[in-house]
């Protein structure tokens, strides 16, 4: 069975890179999908659902592919959080979330159209977040970078300052858990080395 073309079907660059570095270069295809669609309370139902869509949207485009969705979320508290709205609304969750826990989620959704086979996974990872100051705080979100992420930092940049420790999955805080997609492509029958450029 000869490795299909791997698709990312999300505009994250933090995902594109995980795979890249990974020695996986992926094809890009960006989906229509509308996240608001999907009201469900269950972080870890409400990530795979997202993910499954956004697959789907673009596994539409192509055939005899692998397409991979993702979707990420936090957790604080038990209050679910994606990317912020608004700075005020930024500055206020960072707040929330300095000296406390959360608990990120990232969906994956795997369609295989060889095999006409679909797999959905969630990567669940620990994250302690340092007791950051207001003015750390307001410089950072200042930077912009936290409105880009689910979670409201981005751990493999300026955000990774403002994190303690983190418990589980490294990559999956980042957006794409590679451990987790692994043992995916391993229950498709396929090795990780096969998508290798």
């Amino acid at each position: 069975m000869h490795a299909p073309t791997f698709v990312l079907a999300s505009a994250s660059p933090a995902r594109r890179s995980l795979l890249e570095n990974a020695g996986i270069v992926p094809v890009v295809s960006i989906g229509d999908f509308d996240e608001s669609q999907v009201q469900l309370s269950d972080p870890m139902e409400l990530v795979e659902t997202l993910a499954l869509c956004k697959a789907q949207t673009v596994a539409k485009k192509f055939s005899d592919s692998l397409v991979l969705g993702c979707d990420s979320l936090l957790t604080v508290g038990g209050k679910i959080y994606g990317k912020p709205p608004s700075v005020a609304e930024a500055i206020a969750r960072w707040q929330q979330m300095r000296g406390n826990m959360g608990i990120l989620y990232t969906g994956h959704a795997l369609i295989d159209q060889q095999q006409q086979q679909t797999l959905v996974r969630c990567g669940i990872t620990k994250v302690y977040f340092a007791n950051a100051s207001d003015r750390e705080i307001e410089a950072y979100v200042a930077t912009g970078e936290p409105m880009k992420c689910a979670g409201c930092f981005a751990l493999d940049f300026r955000g990774g300052l403002f994190v303690e420790k983190i418990e589980g999955c490294h990559s999956n805080v980042i957006g794409l858990s590679l451990p987790l997609l692994r043992q995916m492509l391993g229950q498709l029958g396929y090795d990780a080395i096969d998508f290798w450029s």
